[in-house]
């Protein structure tokens, strides 16, 4: 009986240290009021070296920028367009391609992506490599907002600094949703986010998106209807959305369907959108980005439907 104990209390104490062992390593737990102190512990219990930073995501990138610690980036992926100091950074490619070999060839101390970065092949190396790998939650709402700042000041360690951005953005953010949702519910106009329109299929924006996080924060109704994520829409159901705008980003490269091109699509022209031309384009990542800049976006887009 007496060995029979001390295996039990040799087998608690390893299980203990096992723990200890794996608790930074478990997964970002969901924003809440215990997140930033959680996260903040297992920051500094790795002593994360963020000398030699990569960012992947345009709003990770956004914020770091926003702390004015730029200084520890060597490198960033295609969507870290703002501010335009970024682009002089070597590219490490597009979020969702990610090249391990190519950031890792950047010899950084630590790399900083957004959820949802891949493929989840290209994510399994750099986990397994020597340099530490950490990733910021990233949800379409204001308190998304807040906690993507409170991560990225944590892995900096420099959470003085995120929480004044923290106050800074939450309340222009405040004010900027409190002035759109002043507007009646009867009054507000129905907006359908077009992703892309190639070979005369709409792909739209449905619930659970960035562009249905923005178009009500803004102040106005996702067309689309209630299907996640986004998906083709048949003419039948462009024409039964009746938006009386159609929202898109607004590229670059020219690549993207054309505003006349895409009102001579019959599903399009028989919509209010498409009888009144009310076509807005607005830069991606400024619309779409969740970051520091949203409640600009907030305001161009509520001006832009509305007036104003």
């Amino acid at each position: 009986m007496k060995m029979r104990n001390n295996l039990r209390r040799i087998r608690l104490r390893e299980l203990a240290l096992t723990a200890a062992v794996i608790a930074p390593l478990i997964p970002a737990a969901p924003a809440g009021e215990n997140y930033a102190f959680v996260r903040a512990a297992h920051a500094e219990e790795k002593k994360l070296d963020t000398s030699r930073l990569v960012s992947v995501g345009g709003d990770v990138t956004e914020v770091i920028y926003a702390l004015g610690e730029e200084s520890r980036l060597i490198a960033r992926d295609t969507t870290s367009t703002y501010p335009e100091a970024a682009l002089k950074l070597p590219d490490v490619g597009y979020m969702r391609a990610l090249s391990p070999e190519g950031i890792l060839a950047m010899n950084p101390t630590a790399i900083i992506a957004v959820e949802g970065s891949g493929p989840q092949e290209a994510l399994n190396v750099l986990k397994n490599a020597s340099v530490p790998f950490e990733t910021v939650p990233n949800a379409y709402t204001r308190d998304g907002i807040i906690a993507k700042i409170d991560r990225v000041g944590t892995l900096l360690n420099v959470q003085d600094k995120a929480k004044a951005l923290e106050e800074r953005v939450g309340a222009d953010l405040d004010a900027a949703v409190a002035d759109a949702g002043k507007r009646p519910e009867a009054e507000r106009k129905r907006v359908l986010f077009i992703l892309s329109a190639q070979n005369g299929r709409i792909m739209a924006s449905g619930i659970g998106t960035a562009a249905d996080g923005i178009i009500k924060l803004a102040g106005a109704i996702n067309a689309a209807g209630e299907f996640p994520g986004y998906k083709p829409l048949t003419d039948e159901a462009i024409i039964s959305a009746k938006p009386d705008v159609i929202l898109m980003m607004n590229r670059g490269d020219g690549a993207g369907i054309k505003n006349e091109d895409l009102l001579a699509q019959p599903s399009i022209a028989l919509t209010p959108a498409g009888e009144n031309k009310a076509i807005i384009r607005m830069d991606g990542m400024h619309l779409l980005g969740f970051g520091p800049r949203t409640a600009s976006a907030v305001r161009e887009l509520n001006a832009a439907i509305y007036g104003g």
